[in-house]
C-alpha cells in the first residue's frame, strides 16, 4: 500500500462523461492508492464500467482530469498507459496455445525470447496452470480460461490491472473459487487491482476498499466492513446486503438521543452511528443478523431497542433460520445462525406474540429521503 507520499496509482478529478445528452459520470473524483484491491460496485447503469473504460483509455473523457501514477493521461491511447485489462469474455486467441496467449503482449513489446519464456512460466505457475502451456483455449474450462487471461494481463507487469466483471461468466462454485484465487494472486503480486462488479458478495469478499456508485456518482467509499456496517445513506444500506428499515424521527431533547417510530415507540440510538444530523425525520437501519426474536424481551442494565409484534413466518435455511415479524412499525426480518449440531424450535413462534430487539450499537441512522434517482445510463454500467 502507499505510504502517503507517492502519487496515487489512479486519480480522477471532477470527471464528466456524456454520451450525447445522457450523463454517464457526473463530476467524479476518486483516488486509488498503489497496491489496493479497489472495487467499483453498483447496479447496471451506475457508471462503473464507464469509469473503468476511461482509466483504460477505451473511451475519452468529456471533461476533468485522469492521472495514472501522477501522470496526466487524458489523451494517451490504451497501449501507452501502464495498465492492462481482463475482460468477462476472456478474449483469448483460440488458434494460439496457452503459452502463446500469455506471451502475446510480451512479444508485441519486443522482449527477448528468453525473458518471454521465463515470464510465461512464472505467471502460469502463479495462476496454478503450470504444465498447461501446450493446450488451446477450447480445451480449457471456464475457470482455467479466466486464469490464462489473468496470467496474460499480469505478465506485462502493469502498474494497474483493470478487471471488468471477470467472474460473471462462471457458475457459482467456480466464481467463489476464483474470488479466493484473485485475492491470493493480488497479495502475491501487489499490483493495483480495479475490479468492476454488481455482485455485493464479490466486492465484500475481495476488496480492500469499495466505491458504491449510483447515477454516475459515488455514494460511499470505504472498507467492506465500513460499507456494510455503517452505510452513509439508504441506497448503500439497501444495495449492500439485506436491511430492516424503520421510518420515524430522531430526537435529542432528553438525556440522550432516541428514535421515535411513527407509531410512537421510542428506541435508544447511539450518537454518531450513521447520519450526522441530530434531530428530524430519519430512517433507522438494522441488519437481520443483529435482530433477536423471542417471547420475552431481555432485561438488564444495557438498554436494548425493543419492538413488539407477531411472528408471521419462520423458514429454516440450513445454517440459519429466517424469522419474519409483523409490527405496527413495519415488517422486520431476523436471521438466527445455528451452532453446529444444535437446533431451535423457532417454528413454534408462528402466529404468536413475540418481541424483536437489538443492541443500539448495531443500528445506523440514515437521513430520510436521501435515496438517489437511479436510472439506466447510456454507455455502460
Amino acid at each position: 500500500m502507499s505510504d502517503g507520499s507517492a502519487a496515487p496509482a489512479i486519480e480522477l478529478v471532477d470527471v464528466m462523461k456524456r454520451y450525447g445528452e445522457a450523463v454517464a459520470l457526473d463530476g467524479l473524483s476518486l483516488q486509488i492508492q498503489a497496491g489496493e484491491f479497489f472495487c467499483l460496485l453498483g447496479p447496471s447503469g451506475c457508471g462503473k464500467t464507464t469509469t473503468l473504460n476511461l482509466i483504460g483509455g477505451f473511451v475519452p473523457l468529456t471533461s476533468g482530469e485522469l492521472r495514472i501514477e501522477g501522470r496526466r493521461v487524458n489523451d494517451l491511447p490504451p497501449h501507452k498507459r501502464n495498465v492492462n485489462t481482463v475482460f468477462q469474455n476472456y478474449a483469448l486467441f483460440p488458434h494460439m496455445t496457452v503459452a502463446e496467449n500469455v506471451a502475446f503482449g510480451l512479444r508485441m513489446e519486443g522482449l527477448p525470447a528468453s525473458d518471454i519464456g521465463r515470464r510465461v512460466d512464472e505467471y502460469l505457475e502463479l495462476v496454478d496452470l503450470a504444465g498447461f502451456h501446450d493446450r488451446y483455449p477450447g480445451q480449457l474450462s471456464g475457470g482455467q480460461a479466466q486464469r490464462v487471461a489473468l496470467a496474460r494481463a499480469l505478465a506485462k507487469r502493469p502498474a494497474v490491472l483493470l478487471l471488468d466483471e471477470p467472474l460473471g461468466a462462471l457458475d457459482l462454485k467456480l466464481r467463489k473459487q476464483m474470488q479466493v484465487e484473485l485475492s491470493r494472486i493480488h497479495r502475491q503480486v501487489g499490483t493495483t487491482f480495479v475490479f468492476v462488479t454488481h455482485d455485493q458478495e464479490e466486492a465484500l469478499s475481495m476488496a480492500t476498499r469499495i466505491a458504491v456508485m449510483a447515477g454516475g456518482r459515488i455514494r460511499q467509499i470505504g472498507s467492506p466492513r465500513e460499507i456494510y456496517q455503517r452505510p452513509v445513506d439508504r441506497f448503500v444500506a439497501d444495495f449492500i446486503g439485506e436491511s430492516n428499515f424503520l421510518g420515524g424521527e430522531l430526537r435529542n431533547d432528553g438525556p440522550g438521543p432516541i428514535f421515535r417510530l411513527r407509531e410512537g415507540t421510542e428506541l435508544p440510538v447511539v450518537p454518531g452511528f450513521g447520519s450526522t444530523r441530530t434531530t428530524g425525520p430519519a430512517t433507522l437501519m438494522v441488519r437481520p443478523e443483529s435482530v433477536a426474536v423471542g417471547p420475552i424481551a431481555p432485561t438488564g442494565p444495557a438498554p436494548m431497542a425493543v419492538i413488539a409484534g407477531r411472528a408471521a413466518n419462520v423458514a429454516f435455511m440450513g445454517n440459519h433460520t429466517r424469522i419474519t415479524v409483523k409490527t405496527d412499525a413495519g415488517v422486520l426480518v431476523s436471521i438466527r445462525f445455528h451452532e453446529s449440531g444444535k437446533g431451535a424450535a423457532e417454528e413454534e413462534m408462528v402466529d404468536r406474540e413475540v418481541h424483536v430487539w437489538w443492541d443500539p450499537r448495531e443500528s445506523t441512522i440514515v437521513a430520510a429521503g436521501d435515496e438517489p434517482d437511479v436510472g439506466e445510463e447510456t454507455g455502460g454500467g
